[in-house]
């Protein structure tokens, strides 16, 4: 699909997204309770629906209503059955520790870019949990296959990429006959794992964070069926917010300013830049001032999701701004440090990558009139999609379809609060 996104000044009010995410996650600890939970505005994102996959396949009864999900868990699976994790890194690395707890062989496996994402961070950890894990291929990428019981035991891992392995493996180890301790090294995105263990507790599953790199899990718990309500996604809403400090006034409901998400960060560096923003209870909402937006730097090492958003931000801003954490982007849906610097070069806008930090040099025009790629990643499709809403003339976009991984009424919404958009299939 190729659209084609026009100047505009934005106006408008919306809901935000349901976060993908919580969605997943919400949806793995159903998988896990006995009974039927119910989950409320649930995401229908391309990643929601593979972690549903996921869960039919390991046993669940599903029933889906609009933004309701009905799942009744029931942990079972045939010998090699295959848990089919679309293009989404969390259903991988969260469901492989759960797959794990089944005392028969399953096969885990992807589609499009997730086949080439490294898959030895889980073999090391189950395998320290006396779980079998092997690749089908030389080059540790799926598929793989897994073959429990999972144990509790005491192991170390390592976070520095990411932090979905742990949330599997703190989803995972309660319902283990022993218990477990969890050493993390170098952990960067300590956020989502206080998102996993609230969660947990909803479901009525504990764990104890002595600290961000240490984890006791005690085993023989139970998860107990809930009725959950996801909340809003600041990662996508961030995009939404990003265009009003851009070009005019958006009110985004459904957004809690208390929120565990480490993209909800995008109000500080807003407000850093000198946008106008009002935080009520549930919503949000960003204004232009007149004044030029001043550069910012920020550490984005434990929310790699704003890059996209921020380097938008950067460009319209006067100066140079730095953004670090660069490192984390290499295994997403693309090399996004790369992408970035490749798609703004065809805007007019000098992006520089030295060692982990990316310097944007914005307040010059950004030209449009020119086609560029979304590298077939969600987040870059609606960078681009951002920065032509204040660019000089209109930008089209390839492969903008790509944003059904995330956020599918993208579009649509950008279109809600007055963004012209012409989409040619």
């Amino acid at each position: 699909m190729r659209v084609i996104v026009s100047p505009s000044t934005v106006k408008g009010l919306l809901n935000a997204p349901a976060s993908k995410s919580m969605t997943q996650r919400a949806i793995a600890a159903a998988t896990l309770s006995k009974g039927t939970s119910v989950i409320r505005r649930a995401s229908d994102c391309d990643d929601a629906l593979s972690a549903l996959g996921v869960a039919t396949t390991l046993g669940a009864g599903v029933q889906c209503d609009k933004d309701t999900l009905t799942i009744t868990g029931n942990l079972s699976a045939a010998d090699n059955a295959v848990v089919q994790c679309g293009e989404s890194g969390l259903c991988m690395r969260m469901f492989a520790p759960i797959v794990a707890l089944l005392p028969n062989p399953v096969v885990i496996t992807g589609k499009g870019s997730l086949l080439n994402r490294p898959t030895n961070m889980i073999a090391e950890a189950l395998l320290q949990l006396g779980v079998t894990c092997t690749a089908n291929h030389h080059n540790d990428s799926l598929p793989i296959t897994v073959k429990g019981p999972l144990k509790g035991a005491n192991i170390t891992i390592n976070g520095y990429q990411t932090s979905q392995l742990l949330t599997g493996l703190l989803m995972a180890l309660p319902l283990a006959e022993e218990n477990s301790e969890i050493t993390v090294k170098d952990l960067n995105s300590k956020s989502y794992v206080d998102m996993t263990i609230q969660l947990l507790k909803q479901f009525g599953v504990v764990v104890r964070k002595d600290s961000d790199s240490y984890y006791r899990i005690r085993g023989r718990q139970r998860y107990s069926p809930q009725t959950y309500v996801v909340e809003g996604d600041w990662s996508s809403a961030a995009f939404l917010l990003v265009a009003a400090a851009l070009k005019g006034t958006v009110t985004i409901r459904n957004l809690f300013g208390n929120s565990k998400q480490p993209d909800s960060a995008i109000l500080k560096i807003l407000t850093l830049v000198g946008a106008n923003i009002v935080v009520n209870e549930q919503d949000v909402q960003v204004s232009r001032v007149a004044a030029p937006l001043k550069s910012f730097q920020f550490d984005a090492t434990g929310s790699p999701d704003l890059f996209p958003p921020l380097v938008v931000l950067a460009a319209y801003c006067r100066g140079v701004s730095v953004i670090y954490g660069i490192d984390r982007l290499k295994i997403k849906e693309s090399n996004r440090a790369v992408a970035l610097q490749e798609e703004f070069a065809k805007l007019g806008v000098k992006i520089e990558l030295v060692d982990d930090a990316m310097r944007i040099y914005g307040g010059s025009l950004v030209k449009g009139g020119v086609t560029v790629s979304s590298h077939h990643d969600h987040r870059i499709a609606m960078a681009l999609a951002l920065a032509a809403i204040a660019a000089e003339t209109p930008i089209t976009i390839d492969d903008a379809e790509c944003v059904s991984k995330s956020y599918p009424d993208f579009f649509a919404d950008l279109k809600r609060i007055k963004v012209n958009i012409n989409v040619l299939m």
